[in-house]
């Protein structure tokens, strides 16, 4: 490549020596001269790279050597960086509390800040670097929003835990929690999951939403094939041989761009979102793949909605048996060919669009001649002929009464596709996890959490440590759980959330009264409220809006410019 023969945007050497535009960018010059620029360094492109760092959770506790690494890689290829930081949340760590709010929310804030260094320094080009879930649609919303030349690179799976010849995660200390409530486990064994759950560095182990969203942005071509389900770090607790691989190709692959001149929205196309959508359903993904791929679509200009689920599922069967509702976890997936080798088996029957470009410079169908086949003797993806459930069993999308602009339930072949049962309504998440654990939620009900969308919450909450207790309990294919706010990757069981409008918009869910009777129908896709009309609209006219819960700060931010669930929960 020809580096210095091409215009770069970063121009912090325009013009000859001497020029208006050489003074002009003087006191830039000066500056960069004190972070170790020389002359030459002047010629070359800027390249910005996101580093969503912090010692806090392992998902992300390796991300600063990862970016460290990239830099040095943008350096051989000719490059200068530019590393910063963003914020992450981490959604195990704050589940179940008030911080919990703040994870969704930083999505946005994420793709903010990426835009503010990437557009602020003119750089040229961004690896946007990303290990917990939300890192990871920021990372590609950020480059969306506009039309950035760059690449995402996940940071990668944790190992699994090991215990008793089992492999866990960090859902199994979830569970163990609803386990011990109900008397099923002893505090050494409950002690014993907590220990074993997370062994080292890396976003959770199995299909959950940073797998499934990491997955989806290979699929999408807007990371490399192979990078999603190459693993963080080996069992010492080092940067893995594949992911410092990832850090020198992600590089080689970002020069490739801008040499090229291939930039986000070229890549991140209606039929890539397809693909994308496509895959999630096949593997089982988690439903937060719904919120995120809206809001990245969005960002990149494309329409999709919830329709647009709906109709690829009906061509879709089930074939990922991975946790949560499956065996196998990341690692099982990188040992039989990874993401490359499911999107093969995919496109072999066309069900993926293999004409879309993608950051190696090559469409998907040329990135996938050299893919290996699904192998036989094992029961981690199976084939299509004979998948795990048939079309339709993954991830379906609600209408009706209580859901009129949509909610969504993630069925995972399980085969409970109805329940119809008394609500017990709940207006926050810690009061019904309480009820939960005090033994008071008996089967056949259906437990209403409400007020925990995206402006109500505010930050649409994740309802993991109520659901996993159900599962704990025992309960989870007796009781429903119903949410305007949403589930984690981990979440499985009867769960529909998303519903829309929410409850703080006056959406039907803020009307339930307990002992009213829900009934959710998968088959014919819909979610509805059996009182009659006459009586909804005496509700309604005594409903009233609750105060905002924040008056000041982030919170309150999101909560007067979010957007609705059925639309991704975008602030833009």
């Amino acid at each position: 490549m020809k580096k210095k023969s091409l215009k770069w945007r970063s121009g912090l050497l325009t013009g000859t020596a001497g020029g208006s535009d050489w003074v002009k960018r003087a006191a830039a010059r000066a500056m960069l001269r004190a972070v170790n620029f020389r002359d030459e360094d002047f010629l070359k492109p800027i390249v910005t790279v996101a580093c969503p760092f912090t010692n806090a959770t392992p998902c992300n506790a390796h991300l600063l050597t990862l970016g460290e690494t990239v830099s040095l890689e943008i350096e051989k290829q000719g490059g200068k960086p530019f590393l910063f930081g963003t914020p992450v949340i981490t959604d195990g760590e704050s589940m179940g509390m008030e911080g919990m709010k703040y994870s969704l929310v930083s999505r946005d804030l994420i793709a903010d800040c990426i835009e503010s260094m990437h557009e602020s320094y003119q750089a040229d080009g961004l690896i946007a670097l990303c290990g917990c879930d939300k890192t990871i649609p920021a990372a590609a919303m950020g480059l969306a929003r506009n039309n950035s030349i760059g690449l995402v690179l996940y940071g990668g799976s944790i190992l699994p835990g090991r215990l008793n010849g089992k492999d866990l995660t960090v859902v199994s200390i979830f569970e163990a929690i609803g386990s011990k409530s109900a008397g099923k486990m002893t505090d050494k064994d409950f002690h014993d999951v907590e220990c074993a759950s997370c062994p080292g560095n890396g976003a959770c182990g199995g299909m959950y939403t940073a797998n499934t969203m990491a997955s989806a942005l290979e699929v999408l071509g807007i990371s490399l094939p192979y990078s999603s389900s190459n693993l963080a770090v080996d069992s010492q607790n080092r940067l893995s041989r594949d992911k410092l691989a990832d850090c020198r190709k992600s590089a080689e692959a970002l020069f490739l761009l801008l040499e090229k001149g291939i930039r986000a929205r070229d890549i991140l196309t209606g039929k890539a979102f397809e693909n994308a959508v496509t895959f999630v359903l096949a593997i089982g993904g988690s439903t937060n793949a719904v919120l995120h791929l809206l809001a990245i679509a969005r960002e990149a200009g494309v329409k999709l909605d919830l329709s647009d689920f709906s109709k690829l599922a009906e061509k879709v069967p089930l074939i990922g048996n991975f946790k949560p509702f499956g065996k196998y976890v990341m690692e099982d997936l990188h040992k039989i060919g990874g993401v490359p080798m499911v999107m093969k088996m995919l496109f072999e029957k066309g069900l993926l669009n293999g004409s879309c470009l993608t950051v190696t410079g090559k469409t998907v169908a040329e990135n996938l001649k050299e893919t290996g086949k699904r192998p036989a003797g094992q029961d981690v993806v199976y084939s299509l002929e004979k998948p795990l459930a048939a079309k339709n069993c993954h991830i379906r999308i609600l209408y009706g009464s209580l859901a009129p602009e949509g909610a969504v339930i993630k069925l995972a072949g399980s085969g409970i596709t109805r329940h119809r049962g008394p609500a017990r309504v709940f207006d926050q998440e810690e009061s019904a996890l309480e009820a939960i654990l005090a033994g008071k939620i008996k089967k056949g009900e259906c437990l209403i959490i409400r007020y925990e969308g995206p402006k109500g919450g505010p930050g649409m909450r994740e309802m993991l440590s109520p659901s996993s207790a159900l599962m704990g309990a025992g309960l989870g294919r007796e009781v429903a759980l119903l949410t305007d706010g949403r589930f984690s990757g981990g979440t499985h069981g009867i769960m529909v959330g998303h519903i829309s409008p929410e409850a703080v918009d006056g959406g039907l869910i803020a009307l339930v009264r307990d002992g009213d009777i829900i009934n959710i129908d998968a088959d014919s896709r819909t979610v509805d409220l059996e009182v009659a009309q006459s009586e909804i609209k005496k509700r309604k006219a005594a409903w009233k809006k609750p105060k905002a819960k924040y008056p000041r700060g982030v919170l309150a931010k999101y909560a007067r410019l979010v957007g609705s669930a059925s639309e991704g929960a975008v602030t833009s």
